[in-house]
Order: C-alpha cells, then structure tokens, then sequence
C-alpha cells in the first residue's frame, strides 16, 4: 500500500543531515526579508543545497522581492511534491516524463476521479502534502497556478543554464488537454474594474467630513488610489514599494496640447524601474498628468516627505510611521475606501485599479497600444481582454434584431 511508503521528504537529520540543515537555514536568513513569511525552516527541509545556492544567486541578482518569493514557495513545492510522487529530488534538467506527471497530479476531472481513483494526483500524495501543509485544495488546482508552478520550474532551469522540456509540443498539447479537462472559469483578481466613474465615488471619501479638512491618511490614500489608477493601473507591490528617488517632476504641460491657450496642468515622469514583467533595464517610464501630480504634491508636502519610500503607514493616533506600507496594507486602504463609498468591497481589490484603467480606455476609445504604453502590459493577448469585455454592450453585431 502506498501509505506503508517511507516518507522520502523527511530529510536525515543525523549529525551529518543536521549539520546540512542548519547551514541552509543560516542561508536562508541571510535573505529571509524577501522569502515567504515564516517559512525559513520549512524551505530548509525542503530544499536541496544547490536549491539554496540558487535562491541566493537569484536575490543577489536582484530579482523582485515578490517575484523571489513565489518562486521560493513553488520551489518548495515542486520539491516536496517530486520527492512523495518518486520518491527522489527535482533532477536536472527535468525529464519530460515528470513534467507530465506533476501536470497529470494537479490538473484533472473531478467526474473522471469519481469513476477512476488512479485518475489525477494519488491519494498518498495528496494526504502527505496536505500534512505537510503544503496543499488546502481537495481537488484540482486552478489552470493559474499549475501554470505560474512550471514557469518557475522554467525559470530555475535557466538560472542553472538549463534547458527544460517546457517548451515542447507534448508538454504545451499536455496543458492544453488538462486545461480543458479542469474546466474550471478563469478567475479575476477584482471582480469589478475601478473605472473613473466608481474611482470619483471613492475619491468622495477622501475629502474630509466638513467642517474637519482632509486628514494625513485621507491625503495619502487620495494619492494612492489616483496615482494607481493614472500610471496605468499600478500593481499593489509597486506602489507600496514607489520611492521618491522614482518620481522626476517635469515643466506644466498644455492641458489640450492642440490649444496654446488652454491651461497648464503639473506633470511628472515615474520611473517604474524592476517589475513583475519587465527589469531595471526596459525604457518604462510613465507621465502623468494634471490631478494626480496635484494629489502626490499634497501627500509629500504634508507628510514632509522628503526622500526613500512615498506611501507609508500611519499609526492609530495619526502619526506617520518610517516603515513603508505592505502590499497587502495597499489592497486593504482600497477595500475600506470602497466600504466606506457605499460599495460593496468583495467586488472589488487593488488589482481593480489595472483592470479599471484599461476598461475606461477601452470605454474612451483610447488606441490599445496607447493604454499599453502607460499600463505597460508585455502582451496585447492580456490587454485586449479588457477592450473586448467594454465593447461586448457597443457591438453592432448584438443589435441586429433590436
């Protein structure tokens, strides 16, 4: 019986194993502000040393602190799962064959399980990673995370000048098969976008109760919410880690540039550096314009910032604290801006602001590559998603009987 098996993910803890065990700890800590919260000792256990060797080489090469620590998790996973399914560590590069097993362990039908119980990931796998706490679902992953899981396993070949089997037609035709047989609807991040109209509702929160004037926290959610809608729909991570060093501020420009008369309006250049799909290098600068640069004006003129990060956390007596605001903390200041708008915060988040951006692009009839340009989207597959789901109500095609 598969239950009766060793446990191979228990490493050897022998004087030998333990000696081997602390050393990847100590590792571990030396960068531990950038891997998942509290998981150190688990990752030591889990991983191998060379696993430990590449995570480092990965964080002195300065790969984004979220990036890093997604990529540390589905290591992990990717280890303790191999490990309970063969009974070896990952081998490198991959074999094309364990690829197309651990896509079979995690995508599968649930009907089809019910008939066949070999069918999908075995039942001794799913009960050891469940104790391991290292799996929550009972049933199928989602196609996302399957897919983000072997993107990292792609990407860890690379670091280790590796080439793996992700690429290839068995591998793609895998996917594409158990996708489909998932079934499962692509899940949004928010589940309603934060358009202009829904964002001047939220904003009204920001104004201050009369008689009282805009408090220190109204200013700095204020330029959270419009400097995250405006620069294209920011990600939370980026706008809790937006450092003043990233922010140039540029001569008034015309409101209505074909109109020398109209007025001028403030603007800025934010340099975005390192992001989720691009690095230090790619040319992604963003402009903006008019209220948001008035609203960043505002917060740093009365927090008195003056240098390092621009979004910070403010204590219960209303005093700014030194220590910058968590990406986590971002998408809850939006969640209880849009509670106390009158809406309903389980319909939207922090991601709702990129969705919002561009579907108000799309409503504007702003060119694609246009609102690619300040939302800095890699693929226009991504992007346009956005545009079709705002024109669907303005197709002619859907108005032939009307």
């Amino acid at each position: 019986m598969h239950q009766d098996r060793p446990d191979p993910s228990q490493k050897d803890l022998t004087k030998a194993g333990k000696e081997g065990f602390d050393q990847r700890l100590e590792e571990l800590d030396s960068f531990a502000a950038i891997l998942p919260q509290g998981r150190n000792e688990t990752l030591a256990h889990l991983l191998e040393d060379e696993d430990v060797a590449t995570l480092r080489h990965l964080a002195h090469e300065g790969m984004g602190a979220n990036s890093l620590r997604a990529l540390a998790s589905d290591f992990g996973y990717l280890q303790a799962w191999c490990r309970v399914a063969t009974g070896y560590s990952l081998t490198w590069p991959a074999p094309q064959d364990l690829v197309l097993k651990f896509i079979a362990h995690h995508l599968w039908s649930e009907e089809e399980k019910a008939q066949n119980p070999d069918h999908g990931m075995p039942k001794y796998v799913g009960d050891h990673l469940r104790q391991e706490g290292l799996l929550r679902t009972s049933g199928p992953h989602s196609p996302g995370t399957v897919q983000r899981r072997l993107a990292s396993w792609s990407t860890l070949h690379r670091w280790r000048s590796l080439e793996g089997p992700f690429s290839s037609p068995a591998i793609r035709a895998a996917i594409r098969l158990a996708v489909r047989v998932a079934d499962r609807p692509r899940k949004r991040k928010s589940k309603k976008p934060i358009t202009a109209d829904i964002l001047e509702e939220i904003l009204k929160t920001c104004l201050g109760e009369p008689p009282m004037r805009p408090s220190l926290r109204d200013h700095r959610d204020a330029a959270i919410l419009m400097l995250g809608f405006a620069s294209g729909g920011r990600r939370r991570s980026e706008l809790a880690g937006l450092r003043l060093s990233q922010i140039q501020f540029e001569d008034p420009v015309l409101a209505d540039p074909n109109d020398t008369d109209s007025e001028l309006l403030p603007c800025l250049t934010l340099s975005l550096g390192r992001t989720k799909t691009e690095d230090g290098q790619d040319d992604n600068d963003v402009v903006l314009i008019g209220r948001p640069v008035h609203a960043l004006q505002d917060w740093l003129k009365v927090a008195k910032v003056k240098n390092g990060t621009i979004f910070r956390a403010i204590n219960q007596w209303g005093h700014l604290s030194e220590r910058p605001l968590s990406a986590q903390s971002i998408n809850l200041i939006i969640k209880g801006r849009i509670k106390k708008a009158g809406l309903n915060p389980d319909d939207y988040s922090a991601h709702g602001l990129r969705s919002g951006f561009l579907t108000e692009a799309a409503n504007r009839d702003i060119p694609l590559q246009d609102a690619m340009l300040q939302s800095r989207h890699k693929s226009v597959i991504q992007a346009s998603r956005y545009y079709s789901e705002a024109s669907k109500s303005r197709r002619k095609s859907a108005r032939m009987l009307g």
